[in-house]
């Protein structure tokens, strides 16, 4: 199984809104996909700014790819992303899961 890693950073005042918008998008988009295993969603204050790690976990680097595309490896936005983000990171990291309890 692989573990897709995508950080993103809001003002904390916005960080509420832009759950809300991922539960709206995001969220629903990784599970129409073939091969998606779930995904999570990490939150964490830092001073002005809440950050966001979204885990999604797939069968497969094909998985991953009908997701993604090519490369597998660039983040993927919705369109409102910009309104809330504090910058658009252009890529992800991949990790293969080694263990699960």
């Amino acid at each position: 199984m692989i573990a897709r890693l995508w950080h993103g950073a809001t003002r904390s005042d916005r960080a509420e809104a832009y759950l809300r918008y991922l539960h709206e998008t995001g969220l629903p988009g990784y599970r129409t996909v073939p091969g998606n295993k779930g995904v999570q969603v990490l939150m964490r204050e830092e001073g002005t700014a809440t950050h966001f790690l979204v885990v999604s976990y797939w069968e497969s680097m094909e998985a991953v790819a009908r997701f993604a595309g090519e490369p597998v490896d660039r983040a993927q936005y919705y369109p409102r992303d910009r309104e809330f983000l504090l910058e658009l990171e252009p890529q992800v990291v991949h990790y293969q899961v080694a263990a699960t309890q």
